[in-house]
Formats: structure tokens, sequence, C-alpha cells
């Protein structure tokens, strides 16, 4: 141990990819330094319609213009060979997505980039448990990209690099971008944790929620934050400009780039050291999914792995959403509609097959497998697999 729990966390990180990492205040703040440091405003970047509408707006503040992916219906991933050759050669970058931790098809990205050209993006934000061929997501690709707030649950993100000598300009940038931390935000943080703990032995975490909710402070009320058109035209205008895009890309997180207290870092470092449990309990639950009908494919029939959500993909998606919720189960993560259907072509270019991303997004239940028995029992018969058309 260093005595400094962002070295440590970025040690660990070092270790499992092989490159050099950088801890930075969020998972979006790490894509965004990688746009900003390996691309140039006006780059096209080819990423899946199907993400975090963040990421999209993470793009489009580094000056990049998003160019939608056909997608595999077996994952919901990019589908590499789908992707014709005027795409490629148009192409600066590509944006993996591993979506809910399963692996998008990093070997034939990395070959297809190499042959021409283009740079490979990991974002490695689901997918921080997730191995290929023996090998960690995040050590396929030039640059790739870790959130803490997901598997960890804990704060901050990490940015890794092939190119060590470019260290310290990520760093100068970085903290450019970082904002100190209020102290009534400090105040806030340290005490967040033992509250939680407070009401999980109360068993009042759910109508905590549900208050917050009635309370309308919870942002995210739909699957798709508001899309603002005419002021986000303004802002791309002015791109690249992180200021200027700040009311989408603080969506769901105010603190995207503010420093973390030493307290929440230790507390980060000592979950990410826990990740080998972590692990046994989602392999526990996705073994229980996986075995459903409503299991996406590549979840059936392809190698069981420790996924951030297990995608099920059924009918009447949002009628058991609310159904769950009243039960005071919360699922999230739900990308409907797809990014070019939801932000048009003024902002993204659509996708040339669009009907595997739509119908992915319309079915999928992404469903926590550390809550796997909870929601089996409240869905009951409710869960009828999605049928393809």
């Amino acid at each position: 141990m260093s005595g400094h729990p962002e070295q440590d966390i970025e040690a660990i990180l070092r270790d499992r990819t092989g490159r050099e990492c950088l801890f930075v205040p969020s998972g979006r703040m790490a894509l965004y330094l990688a746009f900003r440091t390996w691309l140039t405003p006006g780059d096209r970047l080819l990423m899946s319609p199907v993400t975090d509408d963040v990421i999209f707006f993470v793009a489009l503040a580094a000056g990049l213009r998003p160019v939608m992916a056909p997608l595999s219906r077996r994952d919901g991933n990019i589908q590499p060979e789908a992707v014709d050759q005027a795409t490629w050669s148009s192409l600066a970058g590509v944006l993996t997505t591993n979506l809910y931790g399963l692996p998008d098809q990093a070997l034939e990205l990395r070959s297809r980039c190499r042959r021409h050209g283009v740079l490979l993006i990991e974002d490695a934000a689901h997918a921080i448990e997730t191995e290929i061929d023996g090998r960690p997501v995040g050590a396929f690709g030039p640059v790739a990209a870790f959130s803490l707030a997901k598997h960890v649950g804990g704060v901050g993100g990490v940015l890794a690099f092939s190119e060590s000598g470019r260290r310290q300009e990520l760093v100068r940038l970085r903290d450019a971008l970082t904002a100190p931390r209020p102290w009534s935000r400090r105040a806030a943080a340290a005490a967040r944790p033992p509250a939680r703990a407070l009401l999980g032995a109360l068993r009042l975490r759910r109508p905590a929620v549900r208050a917050r909710e009635l309370l309308g402070l919870v942002e995210r009320t739909t699957h798709r934050m508001p899309l603002r058109a005419q002021e986000l035209g303004a802002a791309v205008a002015a791109a690249p400009d992180l200021d200027r895009f700040d009311p989408w890309v603080r969506f769901d997180l105010h603190s995207f780039r503010m420093a973390h207290p030493p307290g929440t870092l230790r507390r980060t470092l000592a979950r990410l050291r826990g990740l080998d449990d972590d692990r046994a309990r989602r392999l526990e639950g996705v073994l229980e999914l996986r075995a459903h009908d409503a299991a996406a494919p590549e979840v059936a029939e392809g190698p069981p792995r420790p996924l951030f959500r297990v995608p099920l993909l059924v009918e009447g998606r949002d009628a058991l959403v609310a159904e769950l919720r009243r039960r005071g189960t919360y699922l999230d993560y739900i990308y409907d509609p797809p990014l070019d259907d939801y932000a048009t072509a003024a902002f993204a270019v659509p996708s040339p097959q669009p009907d595997a991303a739509r119908w992915w997004a319309r079915h999928v239940l992404p469903v926590d497998p550390l809550n796997a028995r909870q929601v089996l029992d409240a869905t009951g018969a409710g869960l009828q697999p999605a049928v393809a058309r």
C-alpha cells in the first residue's frame, strides 16, 4: 500500500490490464479525457446505439460525430462484420460497450481497427470482471475507461492506456477539468455510507428511494434523459466544451468532475480488492438467470461470466418494470430507444440496420444477478421470452 488510495487503485488496474492507469473523478470523465487526447474534434466515432445517453453526450462534448453501429441480437453489442467498408474508411475511433458485462468482439474489432488505422477505445464500465480468452476487458484497445461505481460500488474511474508517455499530459488535463468538492458535498459523502447501512438494517432503503422520487429528487424518470434539441444544437456548435455540456454529462451524477474525499477513496479501494468475492456472488446469480428461457443467447450459450446485469429478453418489458417497482425492486440501465432514434440524424449518423437495436432496446430486462431470486420470484409466470420477428 502506498498510503494514497488513488495510486493503489491505479496499481490494481495496471496489474490487471498491463497498461498505464490514471485515476479520475468518474468513468465519464475517463472517456472525455480519452476522446480529447487521442481524437480530434470533427472525428467520426463508431458506437453502439444501445448504450448510456450520458456517453453519447460525452462524445458530443468532445466535438465528435457519433456513428451508430449495427448490433448483434445475441448480446446487444457491435456487430463488426455488418459495418460496411465505406463506414470503416470514414472512422477515426470505435467505442465498445461490453453491454452489461457481455464482451464485444474485441479481437475482431482490434483487427479491423488496425487494418483501417482506427483507434479502439474500450468502455469497460460494465465489464471490470469480464475476460476474453483469459485476458481482461480493457487490455485489447490502446485506451480503456473503467467505472468504479458499477461492480465496485465505489467512486471515480480509471483510464488505462498503452502509451505511458502520455501520462503527464493526461494528468494536466484531468487536473484542469477537476472541480473542488464543496464542504456540503464532503459532509454528505461522509454521511452517506453509514446512512445506507442503517437504512438497510432497518429495511427502509426502498421506502427512502420512493420518497426521493415523490420529492422530485430523482432525475431519471424515463429510460432516456430529455434531449432538449435546441439547447443541444447550440452546445454542439461550441464543442469541444465540457462546460457547455454540463446539463447532459452531469445527469444522474452531478459530482462527475469533483475530487473525492480520502475516506470515500479508501472504501472504494477496499471494495476493489474484494472483487473475487463479488465475482462468486454474481456467478451464482448468472447461473440461475441463464437457465431461464428469456436469457439473451450469449448469456444462455456462452461461458458464465460475472455480469453487471443479466439481460433477459421479454415480452411486455415495461409492464414488468412497473410491477417490480411497485414491489420495491428498481431496474435500471435500460437504453430505450436506441440513440439514433432518440437523438435523430441531427446529432448522430443513423445505423444502416436499426431493427436489431430497436428490438433489443424494447425487450431487454437487465437484472442484477445479486437480486436474481428476488426478481424471478416477483415476476413468476409473467416473465415470457420475447419472440424475434
